[in-house]
């Protein structure tokens, strides 16, 4: 049960296990209203977290909310939030992420956060059996006796969680997974993609980046959103294109999808099979003309998205749906049609009375009773009459998990009705609109499924050489299919460098009535210093701060944040190289300017070759830079990438390593099957062709 807790009670209360709404959590205000940095959003943000009180191995502090599901009955999840520090035997400092979606030049943060939505497998597995009892029978995530040294690795790196992302503590953070239904999750994608979203709004994060790799009934959904809305299917919360792999970029990555979104249908419709067949089925479904190949994938997936979700909503053989009611076609009924209509009518009006909600089969019978004495005529009714469509209602029937009692409820489906070309009396719309809905719900969506995946299979997927006829345009169809599907990693911009009160003059005062300004810094014991800057922090002074203080602040945030830079030292700020120490800081600087302020590394060494580059950077304490990659000067951890399918640095996906030149290149580039090994000695083509001429040589 939801408990009413006060907000912004003490925090005794919110320690009691408190149980907060999935559907409106990290809106604003629900649980605290985020006003600063990301990471002084996520510590507002664990203050109303139920705080576990032993670590989950190494030392990982761990915190849960419990969130309630709304549905029938409610259900609950849980979110983990776990604190990963960076420490000297840490092996966890570089993250490979940053690295493929492009972010390798980012210094390495002192803190990470992983968000977990844990499905009940991976909770079981995670947790000891101890625990998971717990978390029935009291709601607390963690029992305060356990202490699972496993729990930290196995909650961390078990797949399966419903969705599990990390942060990086600069703002920058990763979504890593996210599993709906079809996998058994108790939450569906679109729900966990709204929470997630509305978590990563709420704490202020810069850029989160994502693989995409999401499939629905062995369709590549990044490949069948394209085709349909000319972007992937997290396009609706905002992903963009972030980076291809192969070579591939943004400007080709968008030609792909228009190549295969704008052709016509009917350079296609002469294909042999059921192509034709699924052409003309959708084209009379459709209101509009279905031009192109992308008008018919549109249509296909909102059709989709108005049907019942179940099967079974579909009437048994001898009965169909009408307007008025619920009628019979079969012999073998020993009611008229007309009574099986008027008691349908009954039972419908008694379910509108109910304002939609769940009522039980026995009160739905009491008062049809009310109208219809013949009880055998009602139970034969609701027997048959679950999950179909009568009027502009769907009568919904579901067995309650808790009480095993069958239940019943109205669904008002008049909003499917899709709007018709032909403008005419109000009459005449409304029977081509009643018409519309039932030719629509004569296709289920196990059948629009059905037809989606043979032309993803057939058309899309298709090889080349399979296909009839000589147009170049069924070549072309395969090859900008494997260019989308090689479009993997995807980033929203929430916020970006800056935080969202940069040019707003209300938010650039805090309640207290101190003052912000943003900053980021610069190494002068690094040579590349384009490189060296982070991304502009937060720093707040009182009024009357002095040019010493802001630069003590700057050194205190920005070690804070950043592995690299915990003994970075403060020497000077650009703009204000002349001014003295003790002078005020908003007397020369306006509220809300960026700055750039200069300082120093300390025990760093930097010892540059004869050639001038700067690739000999030593770090005497030696634990792998200051980058998110362990590199210097390069973005590819010293190694040369070097395919011919135009790549340049390591995007994540399987490469060979020449045995003479040691340059990387792509296994399916140099045509090594993924299910085969990599051999054991390996020869670019330009080393064996100099192998060659060196052996033709007298």
């Amino acid at each position: 049960m939801l408990l009413d807790v006060e907000v912004m009670g003490n925090k005794r209360r919110r320690r009691c296990g408190r149980v907060f709404r999935f559907k409106n959590f990290a809106e604003a205000g629900y649980p605290v209203e985020f006003k600063g940095p990301f990471r002084e959003n996520v510590n507002a943000l664990l203050e109303f977290a139920n705080c576990e009180s032993k670590y989950l191995g190494f030392g990982m502090p761990i915190w849960s909310f419990q969130l309630e599901v709304h549905r029938h009955p409610p259900s609950h999840v849980f979110l983990f939030v776990i604190e990963e520090a960076i420490t000297d035997t840490s092996l966890n400092g570089h993250c490979k992420h940053c690295q493929y979606v492009g972010w390798g030049n980012h210094f390495i943060c002192n803190k990470k956060y992983h968000f977990v939505l844990p499905s009940k497998e991976t909770l079981a597995a995670s947790l000891s059996c101890e625990v998971v009892s717990e978390v029935i029978t009291t709601g607390s995530a963690m029992s305060s006796s356990s202490n699972n040294n496993n729990g930290k690795s196995k909650l961390i790196e078990l797949e399966g969680h419903m969705m599990q992302a990390v942060f990086h503590s600069n703002g920058f953070g990763h979504l890593l997974s996210v599993n709906g239904l079809e996998t058994g999750s108790d939450l569906s994608g679109h729900q966990i993609m709204d929470f997630w979203d509305r978590l990563c709004t709420a704490l202020q994060a810069r850029k989160v980046s994502l693989n995409d790799v999401s499939q629905k009934k062995g369709m590549e959904l990044k490949l069948i959103n394209g085709i349909a809305y000319g972007e992937p299917w997290f396009g609706r919360w905002g992903y963009k294109f972030g980076r291809g792999c192969f070579g591939v970029t943004q400007a080709t990555y968008q030609k792909a999808i228009e190549a295969i979104r704008s052709i016509p249908l009917y350079l296609l419709n002469h294909q042999i099979g059921d192509i034709p067949i699924i052409f003309s089925r959708y084209q009379t479904l459709s209101d509009q003309t279905l031009i192109t190949f992308g008008d018919l994938f549109h249509f296909m997936l909102e059709l989709k998205s108005h049907l019942p979700r179940r099967e079974n909503y579909y009437p048994d053989p001898n009965y169909n749906t009408t307007a008025g009611g619920f009628s019979v076609e079969g012999n073998n009924c020993r009611w008229s049609p007309k009574r099986i209509e008027m008691a349908t009518r009954v039972i419908v009006e008694a379910l509108k009375r109910a304002e939609f909600r769940w009522i039980s089969r026995q009160e739905v019978r009491d008062a049809a009773r009310t109208y219809i004495g013949d009880t055998g005529l009602l139970d034969f009714v609701l027997k048959s009459l679950g999950n179909h469509v009568v009027g502009n209602f769907m009568v919904r029937r579901s067995l309650n998990p808790v009480t095993k009692v069958l239940e019943y409820c109205l669904e008002d489906i008049s909003n499917i009705v899709f709007p018709t070309h032909q403008e005419g009396n109000n009459n005449n719309n409304n029977t081509n609109n009643n018409r519309s809905i039932k030719d629509r719900y004569k296709i289920t969506r196990g059948q629009v499924t059905k037809d989606m995946f043979y032309l993803y299979k057939y058309i899309i997927l298709k090889d080349p050489k399979q296909v009839q006829g000589s147009s170049s345009i069924f070549s072309a169809i395969p090859l900008a299919a494997r260019i989308i599907l090689d479009t993997k990693f995807l980033i929203k911009d929430y916020f970006g460098e800056l935080l969202p009160f940069q040019d707003t003059n209300d938010h650039l005062v805090v309640a207290d009535g101190k003052l912000r300004l943003h900053c980021t810094v610069v190494p002068r014991n690094y040579p590349n210093k384009a490189l060296m800057m982070p991304p502009y922090e937060c720093i707040t002074l009182r009024s009357n701060a002095t040019i010493n203080e802001l630069k003590l602040e700057v050194e205190r945030n920005f070690r804070e944040i950043y592995w690299g830079l915990r003994n970075f030292s403060v020497d000077s700020i650009k703009n204000l190289e002349g001014c003295g120490g003790n002078e005020m800081v908003f007397g020369m600087v306006e509220v809300g300017r960026k700055l750039v302020v200069e300082g120093w590394i300390d025990n760093v060494n930097v010892n540059n070759n004869n050639n001038g580059d700067n690739k000999n950077i030593v770090m005497s304490n030696n634990v792998g830079g200051i980058y998110e990659v362990n590199y210097y000067g390069d973005n590819n951890g010293g190694k040369v990438v070097e395919c011919s399918c135009g790549t340049k640095e390591d995007d994540g996906e399987r490469m060979v390593c020449c045995d003479i030149c040691e340059t990387w290149q792509h296994t399916r580039c140099v045509r090594i099957p993924n299910d085969e090994p990599v051999p054991s000695i390996f020869l670019c083509k330009t080393c064996e062709q100099e192998i060659v001429m060196f052996s033709s040589l007298p």
